[in-house]
């Protein structure tokens, strides 16, 4: 057969993927000060050592107060770099290109590990040492009902935060990342701006769409400028609230025409978290479920886009690649259900290269047992 779209290189830029497969960014909620540990650089090296084109780490918050949880990763200090720099050494040993989603959680800051509730910090959390921190937002509404009220963000604020976008975006470039994302999905700060139903502001980053949308093409230029012309920049949107009378796929549309012209070259197409958990929304899920989306930027704009949201099997993979839905595949909790995801799927699709693409340590031995197992008359020895 000839050679499956999904492992025929893409270029972004400068860099040549091995093939289209990325891996979504996934909170761990396991650093402490926002530092990579041993944890990290086994979780995230075994998903480069699984034949992933491109690794995306987490949600690296630009400032200390911008972390959704006390256990999420961070850029905001220099003590970040290196053990950053350590896990990144090791993903391109392994043939995948380390990339970094740039974040602040706005409004949803402050909050629970998911497996300590996922909701506001609470006494249970204050006795293992976790306070809550102010938070702020485009204006002072809270998530729901309990949650933290957040600070209406000045323009002073904002100016601070385009400046902790560009020093983490640096610090990102010297940890040794050669691709970059902006957050702006799954109701975090700046879906927050986005989004009609979170922001109420009657200044210039308010109220019109031109006005809502202003702080994610400030910050996405800002990223641009820091971020070498031969690397690519990714931007993820929610591409619809899922919620009356909230941002809509038109809404993205027509923002991802805007991105491209400050340098945005990879639109990443998510849905909902407004309100609740990261990707909440009134949206009917099954498998693809948000890769009509991808498909509708992708028209409407003629940008690269990535699809991601229950991606499950090699075949399903292929078929919106085929189809040209889009042009990138993310896969997210699958890979940590079977992190050689993207090499099974390249059996899967037919490609028989005797496990050269695996890792040798691995390759040499599972290719001896191949053999060994090998009917007689096979021709194998």
């Amino acid at each position: 057969m000839t050679q499956p779209l999904l492992f025929t290189p893409f270029q972004l830029r400068s860099l040549t993927l091995r093939n289209r497969i990325i891996v979504s960014p996934m909170c761990q909620y396991s650093a402490h000060e926002g530092i990579a540990n041993d944890w990290h650089m086994v979780h995230l090296g075994s998903l480069a050592r699984g034949g992933a084109g491109m690794v995306f780490i987490e949600a690296a918050a630009v400032a200390r107060d911008g972390r959704i949880t006390h256990g999420d990763m961070g850029l905001w200090s220099e003590a970040h770099v290196e053990p950053l720099a350590r896990i990144n050494r090791f993903m391109k040993s392994q043939g995948a290109i380390p990339a970094v989603q740039l974040a602040h959680a706005g409004r949803k800051a402050s909050m629970q590990r998911p497996w300590h509730g996922n909701g506001p910090l609470d006494d249970t959390d204050r006795a293992r040492g976790e306070d809550v921190w102010p938070v702020s937002a485009p204006s002072a509404i809270p998530m729901d009902q309990g949650w933290l009220e957040p600070k209406a963000m000045s323009l002073a604020d904002i100016a601070r935060l385009r400046a902790d976008f560009r020093s983490a975006a640096k610090r990102a470039l010297d940890a040794g990342f050669e691709a970059a994302e902006v957050h702006g999905a799954h109701g975090y700060l700046l879906h927050e701006f986005l989004s009609p139903l979170s922001n109420k502001r009657e200044d210039a980053y308010g109220g019109s769409f031109d006005n809502r949308i202003r702080l994610a093409l400030e910050i996405a230029g800002d990223v641009r400028t820091v971020w070498p012309d031969n690397l690519p920049l990714f931007f993820r949107i929610s591409s619809v609230d899922g919620v009356d009378g909230g941002w809509t796929l038109d809404d993205s549309i027509a923002l991802a025409k805007r991105l491209k012209d400050v340098g945005v070259d990879v639109m990443d197409c998510s849905s909902g978290g407004l309100m609740g958990s990261a990707t909440a929304a009134r949206v009917k899920r099954y498998p693809g479920f948000q890769v009509p989306y991808a498909a509708a930027v992708k028209r409407g704009t003629g940008m690269t886009t990535m699809t991601v949201g229950l991606i499950l099997e090699a075949h399903q993979a292929e078929e919106i690649l085929q189809n040209g839905e889009a042009d990138l595949i993310a896969i997210g909790r699958e890979v940590l259900s079977d992190p050689h995801w993207p090499l099974h799927a390249e059996a899967a699709l037919g490609i028989d290269n005797e496990f050269a693409s695996w890792p040798v340590q691995y390759g040499w031995w599972l290719d001896k047992r191949k053999k060994s197992l090998a009917p007689p008359d096979s021709g194998h020895r």
